[in-house]
C-alpha cells in the first residue's frame, strides 16, 4: 500500500558530493519520522540520520558535519546530502519511514529497497 523509492546513489571520489532522495507515496495518511540508514558489506545496518515531521534531526557522529537530511513533506520526500564522502561512507543507503495508512489508521514502518553509494578513486 505504500512504496518508498530511493534514487541519487552512485559512484563518487573521495571529497565528493551525492544527494540521495525518497519519495514515499500510496495509501498516506501521515507521515512521522524518516530517516536513512546504511549497511556496508559484512557490516549491520547502522542509522545515518534522522528528521521528524516538524524537523527535528539527528546524526550519527561518523556524518556529523558533512551529511544533512531535510525533507519536502507537502511531496513525501526526505532528502541526504552528503558531502565530504569518504570511502568509509561506501553502503547501500536504505529510507525509512513511520507512516499511517489512509485505507486502515494504522501506523507502519516502511523501508525502501535501498540505493548503492560507492567512494572510490
Amino acid at each position: 500500500q505504500v512504496q518508498l523509492v530511493e534514487s541519487g546513489g552512485g559512484l563518487v571520489q573521495p571529497g565528493g558530493s551525492l544527494k540521495l532522495s525518497c519519495a514515499a507515496s500510496g495509501s498516506i495518511f501521515t507521515i512521522y519520522g524518516m530517516g536513512w540508514y546504511r549497511q556496508a558489506p559484512g557490516k549491520q545496518r547502522e542509522l545515518v540520520a534522522t528528521i521528524t515531521s516538524g524537523g527535528s534531526t539527528n546524526y550519527a557522529d561518523s556524518v556529523k558535519g558533512r551529511f544533512t537530511i531535510s525533507r519536502d513533506n507537502a511531496k513525501n520526500t526526505v532528502y541526504l546530502q552528503m558531502n565530504s564522502l569518504k570511502p568509509g561512507d561506501t553502503a547501500v543507503y536504505y529510507c525509512n519511514a513511520a507512516i499511517r495508512l489512509r485505507s486502515t489508521m494504522r501506523m507502519e514502518d516502511y523501508w525502501g529497497r535501498g540505493t548503492q553509494v560507492t567512494v572510490s578513486s
